[in-house]
């Protein structure tokens, strides 16, 4: 039982280059704390992140994933981040459907100008994860 008080969820976010990864890079050169169990992904657009990049990091064994864009209005792409909502939504449905508890993908959206804003958001979502437990679902696969 000891060492499941000192298990950390692994967590990959995939972050949107305009807004959200710069957000992260805020908070790190602010200095700002959060969880290092993350692994960041810069993508272009929260609306290019696909379902299947989800399925494979949590295949892979990721305990959670973060996909996180700009302010729904505010998208360089104009409409990248309602497209990323929308597949979010339709993923987390799929994923209980399979037996996957739906606390394994979060979403968030993240300014430039926020790097508290991902240190919140990134603890909240490690917290969630140390709740829901470890991913064992494809354990027999490795």
């Amino acid at each position: 039982m000891a060492q499941d008080s000192e298990w950390e969820p692994k967590l990959v976010g995939f972050l949107c280059r305009w807004c959200s990864y710069a957000g992260a890079d805020l908070a790190g050169t602010s200095r700002k704390k959060y969880p290092a169990n993350i692994g960041i992904i810069k993508v272009p657009c929260s609306g290019r992140v696909d379902p299947l990049f989800i399925l494979k990091a949590l295949r892979l064994g990721f305990d959670g994933v973060l996909v996180s864009g700009c302010h729904p209005g505010e998208c360089h792409y104009q409409t990248g981040n309602y497209r990323a909502r929308r597949k979010i939504a339709l993923t987390k449905k799929f994923l209980e459907y399979m037996g996957i508890d739906p606390r394994r993908l979060q979403a968030s959206w993240i300014s430039a100008s926020e790097g508290g804003k991902f240190t919140e958001v990134t603890t909240q979502v490690t917290k969630e994860l140390k709740e829901a437990g470890p991913n064992e679902l494809f354990a027999d696969d490795k």
